[in-house]
This record gives structure tokens, C-alpha cells and sequence, in this order.
């Protein structure tokens, strides 16, 4: 069960990353951009190539493509398949015919949805790459400033040593 400790405990390691904020955003905004990306069911192993290929960090990156949960899927899903028919001009598709579930019928419902699918979710992942990139330089930068200024227990700001 997913508990508010729980995700204050996931954020303090990304935060906490011996990495500066343009690296850790970096892998957070890559991360997203796989969330989003339509290649549903590689989502993980695109993570871990990219934490291999890029030396990105695996943590930064896998919160990033967590962004696509079962919470969000279906909003994620509804807005590929619409930015997609935008996007191409496409108005609208011939409703799915649940009497014959063969493959060859299947095939030929399901084809008109794959290129507006494949569009719209490559232009939803590098939007949303895009605007988190920022969003989160800023609040990692924020943080670790604030962090920086707060003094400890002992009266000692925490990149001061003994």
C-alpha cells in the first residue's frame, strides 16, 4: 500500500542524489518522457537501458515513468488517443464490434487507432519531457538550497564539517 511516508521517503532519496540538479532532473524528465511514450509494456526495460546507455540514475528515472500508474492510465491513454486524432485530422473512427472477436476482425478494428496512438503519445511524451525538465531543475535546486541553509542540531549548517 502506497502510504504519504512512503513517497516523502522515495522523494528524499531523489533529492538526496550525489548528483547535481541538472542530472537528476535530466533522469527524472527521461523517465517521464517513457511514461508517456507508447511502447506500454517495455516501460521498465526502457529504465534500465537508459540507466545502463546513459548512466543516468535508475532512481530519478524509474519515479519519472512511475508517473504512469494504474491511477493515471486511463487519463494517459484518453489523451494519447486524442492528441493523436488532433494531430492527424482524424475525426472520428468506426466504433469497435464486439460480435466477432476473430483475429483478422480484431486486426482490422483495431488498426485504425495504431497510428494515432503511436502520434499522439510520441507528441505527449516529449511535451511532457519537456515542461517536467524545468518543473523539477527548480524544485530540486529550491530544495537542496533550502536544505543547504538549514542549520542542524548541533547549530551547524550541514555542508559545514566539525
Amino acid at each position: 500500500m502506497v502510504s504519504i511516508a512512503r513517497v516523502r521517503s522515495q522523494l528524499s532519496l531523489i533529492l538526496h542524489l550525489h548528483e547535481s540538479p541538472h542530472r537528476t532532473a535530466l533522469a527524472f524528465a527521461i523517465g517521464v518522457f517513457i511514461a508517456f511514450s507508447p511502447t506500454y509494456g517495455l516501460h521498465t526495460l526502457s529504465v534500465f537501458f537508459c540507466t545502463w546507455a546513459f548512466r543516468l540514475n535508475f532512481i530519478a528515472l524509474m519515479a519519472g515513468s512511475l508517473v504512469n500508474n494504474p491511477w493515471t492510465l486511463v487519463p494517459i491513454l484518453g489523451a494519447t488517443f486524442w492528441m493523436g486524432f488532433q494531430f492527424l485530422g482524424i475525426p472520428q473512427v468506426a466504433p469497435f464490434q464486439w460480435d466477432d472477436l476473430g483475429f483478422q476482425s480484431v486486426y482490422k478494428q483495431i488498426m485504425p487507432y495504431a497510428l494515432p496512438f503511436f502520434v499522439g503519445g510520441g507528441i505527449l511524451s516529449v511535451c511532457s519531457a519537456v515542461l517536467c525538465y524545468p518543473a523539477a531543475y527548480l524544485f530540486i535546486s529550491q530544495y537542496r538550497a533550502r536544505i543547504r541553509r538549514t542549520p542542524t542540531a548541533e547549530g551547524r549548517l550541514p555542508h559545514e564539517s566539525s
